[in-house]
């Protein structure tokens, strides 16, 4: 059976390009497993919950596994920047609209993960995206990006 750790990188290799995983401090994450299936089910590194490996074999982002993952240039191909006018509401969990994109990277298709940037280039959320980036310069209307998660809490 592959180690963790391995199966982590390779993965992250795999879905956000070779070299993705240089960032990660392997030797310092944790991982919780699966009681049924004994399959890795949480990646965490101090306590801080990083990524979710889904029942498909891909990994859903968590704003702090965005930020380690940020660190490397081949990652940058897989986000989304949005204009600062909107980026409040993004960060606290709303969609992301076409017409609001001012940058996006050229690896991007339907259903990957997606980390959302602001002008500044600071990550703000992450989810998954809806519209692929052949098509993200065409459109004006609809989602790009379902948001999972922000940096910011909304109030109710």
């Amino acid at each position: 059976m592959l180690d963790p750790r391995r199966r982590l990188a390779y993965t992250i290799d795999l879905l956000f390009d070779k070299g993705s995983s240089i960032a990660l401090p392997l030797d310092r994450l944790e991982f919780t497993f699966s009681k049924r299936t004994g399959k890795v089910k949480h990646v965490m590194l101090n306590a801080v919950l990083l990524y979710t490996f889904r029942s498909d074999g891909g990994l859903a982002l968590t704003v702090d596994g965005a930020r380690i993952l940020a660190k490397s240039d081949s990652f940058k191909e897989h986000c989304i920047a949005v204009s600062n006018d909107v980026a409040r509401y993004v960060a606290e969990g709303r969609s992301v609209f076409c017409k609001h994109v001012v940058w996006h990277g050229s690896r991007i298709d339907v259903g990957s993960e997606v980390a959302v940037l602001n002008e500044d280039g600071d990550i703000i959320a992450v989810g998954r995206a809806v519209v692929p980036s052949s098509l993200l310069k065409h459109l004006k209307h609809g989602v790009a990006v379902k948001v999972r998660e922000g940096t910011v809490s909304r109030k109710r």
